[in-house]
């Protein structure tokens, strides 16, 4: 018989309330030999999805005042029988109702197992499981929408319409070998073309929104850069709000690179301040610099800093010049001072460098950089409120696995393959799609899904 799992589900602070929760066949049984209300209502006669007054007994001594909720299968969370105790929101009192529960015949629930338990028990899909941790973990609103709309049921709603498709051609193909007398294929490699190529549209459009929603998911890899003394450590301030890095006239103070999450309007970044990139025999500089030029190669967007004092130096040429492909704002700083010119740093346009005049100092600017940034990742396909964003790295494994293998179809109707290989490569795309849903995956692969949740969810 499956056991009775028992967890606090909500946060241990001092608050109002904490919940305690309980699932499987003797959550009845166990709540109501702890729990005494008014009268002699028993919970394993109350009716479902109802709440019930009184108090929790520890033998003969009293614990707490109580609510208690009362959810039967098969219409609850987990698809099992739930009661959930809500006790006065002290820590100490709420591991004391747990204790009592496990003394009582519960057992300590994993992390993720009442969630698990509903996935196993055919409530929710494996997106849907998946979309319970981002709501969770979500850092800004687009995390917050992408979880929501998983959470919906969009995600799963696109796949299953997807793999509808590849059903109908397999079933197609199947008929056609087992009864060649009314089916016919001739010209059938052509049709299917036809058929599959908004098929494969819709999952390299779906693989290319990941690549974007996974970076505004968990934030914008934003690298500071430039040479010593360009400002880089006051625009880490000026962007955080607060003295983040050390300031000083000493070109070098930055050794390290330090680390910021800050917020611009919807947009998470992940701010990294750089040592000044420039030729040093100091030792620990110059690992400060190699710091830098890595992280300048794996950023989604790069802050390069150049005081307009002095323009561009040959070394900076040379770094812009071989970060092409990457997004990058060069900004002309130091402009409060007096005798700068106006004319841009580049002598020409760049592509992807765009140019702004800043004041690290004063914070002239500052406005003109957050919308630009708002504008370059604001982008209408992840934004857009019915569009369908996969965040999810296992997902999207799945997705381009599908997507392969439907290359491989359109390569077997140009090499004119028979009917029988193109059913192989559209079953294996059709399977890919079944496992973003949680279809024929490993328990390997389920333990790591929910091992990343809190305990009681």
């Amino acid at each position: 018989m499956e056991s009775t799992i028992a967890a606090i589900s909500t946060g241990l602070t001092p608050s109002g309330i904490i919940i305690v929760r309980m699932s499987g066949p003797e959550a009845m049984r166990i709540a109501e030999k702890v729990y005494k209300g008014k009268g002699k209502k028993r919970l394993s006669k109350a009716k479902s999805h109802t709440i019930h007054y009184g108090f929790i007994y520890d033998g003969e001594t009293v614990i707490d005042e109580v609510l208690v909720s009362v959810m039967r299968a098969p219409f609850t969370y987990t698809g099992e029988d739930i009661a959930e105790i809500n006790c006065h929101g002290g820590i100490l009192v709420a591991r004391k109702v747990l204790e009592i529960l496990i003394k009582n015949g519960a057992v300590l629930a994993e992390p993720g197992e009442f969630t698990k338990r509903a996935f196993l028990n055919g409530k929710i899909d494996l997106t849907k499981a998946e979309a319970v941790i981002d709501v969770i973990d979500a850092k800004n609103q687009y995390a917050l929408k992408a979880g929501a709309m998983q959470l919906k049921g969009a995600v799963a709603e696109k796949i299953r319409d997807i793999r509808e498709k590849l059903l109908d051609e397999m079933s197609y193909i199947e008929a056609a070998l087992d009864d060649p007398e009314h089916y016919d294929l001739t010209g059938y490699g052509e049709e299917l073309r036809e058929k599959l190529v908004p098929v494969k549209e819709e999952t390299e459009k779906l693989i290319r929104r990941s690549d974007y929603g996974s970076m505004l998911k968990e934030g914008i890899k934003t690298v500071i850069a430039g040479r010593p003394n360009a400002g880089k450590s006051s625009l880490l301030n000026l962007l955080s709000g607060y003295e983040k890095a050390i300031v000083t006239q000493v070109p070098g103070t930055t050794r390290d690179v330090l680390e910021e999450n800050i917020q611009i309007g919807p947009v998470s970044l992940i701010l990294m301040d750089t040592a000044g990139i420039r030729e040093t025999e100091d030792i620990v500089e110059k690992i400060g610099v190699e710091k830098a030029k890595e992280a300048l190669y794996d950023a989604d967007l790069i802050l390069y800093l150049v005081d307009a004092m002095e323009g561009l130096h040959e070394e900076d040429k040379e770094i812009l010049d071989s970060l092409q492909g990457h997004q990058v704002i060069l900004l002309k700083n130091k402009t409060d001072l007096p005798g700068i010119q106006e004319k841009p740093l580049l002598e020409s346009p760049q592509e992807g460098i765009r140019e702004l005049s800043f004041s690290a100092l004063t914070g002239e600017g500052l406005e003109a950089l957050e919308n630009l940034i708002l504008t370059m990742f604001e982008n209408s396909e992840i934004t857009a409120n019915d569009e369908v964003v996969i965040t999810n790295e296992r997902q999207k494994a799945c997705l381009m696995e599908a997507d392969q293998a439907l290359s491989y179809v359109f390569e077997g109707i140009e090499e004119e393959q028979s009917e029988e290989f193109l059913a192989i490569d559209l079953m294996n795309a059709y399977a890919a799609l079944g496992r973003i849903l949680g279809e024929d995956v490993g328990d390997d692969v389920i333990d790591r899904v929910f091992e990343k949740f809190c305990m009681g969810k």
